[in-house]
């Protein structure tokens, strides 16, 4: 076992890698480190080392490989998603099956990336997750979307949201990142941000990746429906 851990630079995103391939571990901290807003605070090789860190580290973000010895990334994920005011998580992985995606969004996770991915995608899917917002690897993200939208359809339910937040709903739901939901209801971007906040604290959700789930759920978002104008 080779864990390790460090204090972040004051400010930056403090991020957790859990890997069980040391080689892995340690070319994700050498691009990491390449960027001043981002810092790694440790490393784990296994998945109950990542929990344990996560607990003592308390990183913004935990980067966790999906085949881990002792618990996997998909627990571990499970484990420190259920714990009081969580760090956001973002899955890695080789192999994007369709059962690895569902059980990590289930999860609820802010990220899914593969292991291929270049780094700017890491570096967005860091950020994205560390404001808030989710970010899939972009070879995934129809699918999930599309996995979503074949999933049984419930009655639509009374959500309590204004027309504009459930519009809003509706796009993220769609897979819109927040700039293009600005640029089709011709609204500011800052606007969108306050949209969504809003729309999450009211239905009591952590975060984009919950709000998509429940938005296919309730039925706010049917499958195969029309956009929203």
């Amino acid at each position: 076992m080779n864990e390790s851990g460090e204090n972040g630079g004051t400010g930056a995103v403090g991020i957790l890698i859990a890997d069980d391939q040391a080689m892995i571990r340690a070319g994700l901290r050498l691009v990491i480190d390449t960027q001043p807003d981002l810092s790694v605070l440790g490393e784990a090789s296994d998945g109950e080392s990542a929990v344990e860190l996560t607990r003592s580290l308390r990183p913004d973000v935990v980067l966790l490989d999906i085949a881990m010895p002792r618990i996997n990334g998909l627990e571990a994920a499970r484990r420190i998603l259920a714990a009081p005011d969580p760090p956001r998580v973002i899955m890695l992985t080789t192999y994007d099956t369709d059962e690895n995606l569902d059980h990590a969004l289930h999860a609820g996770v802010s990220g899914f990336l593969l292991k291929v991915s270049p780094p700017e995608h890491l570096f967005a899917a860091i950020r994205s997750a560390a404001r808030g917002d989710m970010l899939l690897d972009p070879t995934v993200t129809r699918r999930v979307i599309d996995a979503y939208r074949r999933a049984p359809v419930a009655a639509p339910a009374a959500s309590g949201l204004t027309a504009r937040e459930e519009q809003v709903l509706r796009l993220v739901a769609r897979g819109l990142s927040n700039a293009e939901i600005a640029a089709t209801l011709s609204i500011s971007h800052a606007t969108v941000s306050t949209h969504i906040n809003r729309l999450l604290a009211k239905l009591s959700l952590r975060d984009r990746a919950q709000a998509v789930r429940y938005a296919y759920e309730s039925g706010i978002v049917r499958p195969g429906g029309p956009e929203p104008g």
